[in-house]
């Protein structure tokens, strides 16, 4: 049964639960999104003494606190005590493509995880210029680039697009140009530094 669960599953089978997970949101009128979740947090720090934005009721939110939670504990046992020891298959145009760029395949550095490339998400990498920076300001972009949008990806790609949001599909071209820019112009440009 062990084997079953670790094991590498169709990507219809996670398609399925998605659109199941959808259409029970739609039917209990709510929308899925987890950098929404952010705002509840704020909320419950009391955020909305101070800004009108914040001034929500939260409680109204605690199912998609528990999604997070969720989220997070499923993440955590999928690790530490499910793990799948097999690296990460990708194509060998990828792997050409990222030792151009001066990063390593993927679970090819030893004693790192087969998921992050070492060249970027070590924490010696993170206390240099370049790292530091990345860190930074790739934080920046995403934080406000999520509030600017309206969402994240996965509340406009998923929810968004399941409810027939336009807004939600321009979000989500725009969240696809703008990680092809970032793989093909500016990354390589980064790691040049």
């Amino acid at each position: 049964m062990l084997n079953l669960i670790s094991g590498t599953w169709h990507w219809s089978v996670s398609g399925l639960v998605i659109a199941l997970v959808m259409f029970m949101l739609l039917y209990a009128g709510k929308q899925f999104g987890v950098s929404s979740n952010l705002r509840t947090f704020c909320t419950i720090a009391g955020a909305g003494e101070r800004h009108k934005f914040f001034d929500i009721d939260w409680k109204a939110q605690r199912w998609n606190l528990v999604f997070i939670l969720g989220a997070v504990i499923g993440g955590f046992i999928a690790y530490f005590v499910i793990p799948n020891s097999e690296p990460v298959t990708v194509s060998a145009e990828t792997v050409d493509y990222l030792r151009s760029v001066g990063i390593a395949a993927p679970g090819s550095t030893p004693g790192f995880t087969s998921y992050l490339p070492a060249e970027l998400f070590t924490i010696d990498e993170l206390f240099t210029l370049r790292g530091f920076t990345m860190a930074v300001i790739g934080g920046f972009m995403i934080g406000f680039g999520a509030r600017w949008a309206g969402g994240c990806t996965s509340g406009h790609a998923i929810s968004g697009l399941a409810n027939l949001q336009l807004p939600s599909l321009l979000a989500v071209v725009g969240f696809f140009i703008g990680g092809l820019l970032m793989s093909w112009v500016l990354l390589p440009f980064i790691l040049q530094f």
